[in-house]
């Protein structure tokens, strides 16, 4: 039986609409949105039957099995509990929340609903993460030495809670990549606050930061990692990258977009291909690694500035459906996303604390 989704918020969840649409394990049912002419509009171009403009009234429905949530920062928490209690799994874009009380509260809920969680992390099934995960996997990279993540970006022009957020608030395709090719979970996070911007924006958040700069520890192991972060005021190309330094060759994020991924082999650097993977994915669902919804007049900003994530919204819906079919643990369940959520959130403590070092707290156990 087809697992019934419905999607929240059409900006950039109506990317996923026809992904779903098309999944051989999915039929999607319903879209809600606020503003009811967007909603009707969007709808209609796709011809989905199930309409709402309330979110409390779609989790009612007992003819939907799961959500999709694609709203403002600030409600995924709240929503993301409420689907769960209301016994439906949900598949939740980042970050999981904004404070370490609300991940607890999203952690308590998937444990007692006992359905699916899933944090939609875009960057851990790019394809440019696949391809470093396999040279991780066929021991090109030997040992793990050290990992590197930045996600540099001008947030002017995005909707207003964006205004001055902290920039580790919104940290996890930065610090997703290194834990996951780590193998571990993050212990502890140092974190400096640098630079200044205007008094408009810190006025928003009580963050006066440009740049946030954090270093890890990972839980029972013996690499360290790296986290830098900016949102405005702070001039550079827009770039989520990752680095992974290894004892026999070391994956390097291209300095600009177009100049090519390096690996360096012992001291000599070589450019390294990144193929498309399209081929991991059902039939049905391969083309969109590469098509979007949008025209060129109409992309959505994440996915102009982005370049589509990386071929990686089909690789997520994917994930998230084969989970809830299967019964098991998505790759991004509840307690991960927690705590990759919770490294920004602790980093941005320590930044405002001078740099104090702060534990990150263990989601697999109780509050």
């Amino acid at each position: 039986m087809a697992v019934r989704v419905a999607i929240a918020g059409l900006g950039f969840g109506a990317e996923f609409i026809p992904i779903y649409q098309a999944h051989p394990d999915a039929e999607l049912v319903a879209v809600c949105q606020r503003t009811e002419s967007t909603l009707s509009e969007v709808a209609d171009h796709f011809g989905v039957p199930g309409r709402y403009t309330s979110f409390e009234e779609m989790i009612a429905d007992p003819d939907i099995d799961a959500v999709h949530i694609n709203t403002p920062i600030p409600n995924h928490a709240a929503q993301s509990v409420a689907a769960l209690r209301a016994g439906k799994h949900v598949a939740c874009t980042v970050p999981m929340a904004t404070s370490l009380e609300e991940c607890w509260a999203v952690v308590e809920a998937a444990r007692e609903s006992g359905r699916t969680y899933m944090m939609m992390e875009t960057v851990v099934y790019s394809r440019e993460f696949l391809r470093v995960r396999e040279l991780v996997d066929d021991g090109t990279i030997g040992r793990i030495q050290f990992l590197r993540g930045s996600h540099h970006q001008e947030m002017a022009g995005w909707p207003g809670y964006w205004e001055g957020l902290p920039p580790m608030h919104y940290a996890t395709h930065a610090v997703s990549p290194v834990l996951t090719l780590a193998g571990a979970l993050a212990e502890s996070v140092v974190c400096l606050g640098s630079g200044r911007i205007s008094p408009e924006l810190t006025a928003h958040y009580g963050s006066p930061f440009a740049v946030e700069s954090a270093l890890l520890t990972l839980r029972d192991s013996p690499v360290g990692a790296e986290v830098a972060r900016s949102l405005f005021e702070t001039a550079r190309e827009y770039v989520e990258s990752f680095t992974v330094f290894g004892s026999r060759a070391t994956f390097e994020w291209e300095q600009t977009e177009g100049a090519g991924h390096v690996l360096h082999v012992g001291e000599k650097p070589e450019p390294v291909d990144v193929p498309d993977y399209a081929h991991l994915l059902p039939a049905e669902i391969a083309r969109f690694t590469t098509d979007g919804v949008y025209d060129d007049e109409n992309e959505h900003l994440s996915f102009v500035q982005g370049s589509g994530h990386g071929g990686s919204h089909p690789h997520l819906a994917h994930e998230f459906v084969r989970a809830v079919v299967e019964g098991r643990p998505p790759s991004i369940d509840a307690v991960t996303a927690a705590n990759w959520t919770a490294v920004g959130i602790c980093a941005h403590d320590s930044a405002m604390a001078g740099g104090a070092r702060v534990a990150i707290p263990d989601f697999a156990g109780a509050p």
